[in-house]
């Protein structure tokens, strides 16, 4: 085991998870690379790695998630969207893996997301968009999102960037789109660590066998302490943005990834 190749895939799960270039992804590529691991182990191992994204969503909203089980309306909205997202979800993961063993290749997704989160900064800017709070949202609007969550379930579809362009295109303020999305995917996010470890132990074992059950530990750790960091960078940039700006950063983002991934 390598130490440092360990360390660098806990970064990349750290910081890619709450940026719109699909963590999954990067830390598929990174792993493929890093420790020579076949595609669609690489793939379950990218979902498995959001133990450590997990927890620094839970320990960074802390308050909130306290705050969520004393309003009801927020916690029927969250528990609306887990479950829309399990039914989109689980289904598209359990396909993933004949699509990367046939040369899907995850990078025309993102530059796909890239594009649409530029599309909607244009429409955000153009237009009059009334903004309102995450409360006061339709079911149906609940839905969509629940939908767009699901979605990422896809190699190279990325659950922050679909969840959160997907609140800005609503309406919702960009601090509590971010805001939101990380708190509707700590449950997201449990799932599909159990859907990997119930549909993929033997690519998760193969991993162990590998690096070790230090190993993995290690990556969870550094993903942890990187992913509490990168919420508090964004929620901050949020804060001080227009909202288009943000959309055309993580549109720029997401495409450039895109493109050099597709050059690798």
């Amino acid at each position: 085991m390598n130490l440092l190749d360990t360390i660098i895939i806990g970064i990349v799960q750290g910081i890619s998870e709450w940026l719109p270039i699909s963590s999954k992804t990067q830390v598929l590529i990174s792993s493929h690379y890093l420790l020579n691991l076949p595609i669609a182990i690489a793939y379950s191992f990218g979902l498995f790695m959001e133990m450590g994204s997990i927890g620094s969503a839970t320990i960074y909203f802390r308050k909130d998630i306290m705050s969520i089980f004393r309003d009801r309306k927020l916690l029927l909205y969250l528990a609306i969207i887990t479950i829309i997202t399990g039914l989109v979800g689980v289904p598209l993961y359990i396909i993933s893996d004949k699509l990367l063993k046939n040369a899907y290749d995850p990078s025309i997704p993102m530059i796909i997301l890239g594009i649409a989160l530029i599309v909607d900064g244009l429409y955000i800017r153009y237009s009059r968009i009334k903004i309102r709070n995450f409360k006061d949202l339709s079911l149906k609007n609940i839905i969509l999102i629940g939908i767009a969550q699901g979605l990422a379930a896809l190699p190279g579809v990325s659950r922050s960037g679909m969840t959160v362009s997907t609140m800005l295109f609503l309406g919702i303020k960009p601090d509590d789109a971010f805001r939101y999305s990380y708190l509707a995917y700590i449950p997201a996010a449990v799932g599909a660590v159990g859907t990997t470890i119930l549909f993929s132990k033997t690519n998760i074992s193969y991993v162990i066998s590998l690096i070790g059950i230090g190993g993995v530990l290690i990556s969870v750790i550094s993903a942890f302490i990187i992913g509490m960091l990168t919420i508090d960078l964004l929620l901050r940039f949020a804060k001080r943005r227009n909202v288009y700006i943000i959309d055309f950063t993580l549109g720029g983002i997401a495409i450039a990834v895109s493109v050099l991934t597709l050059l690798l």
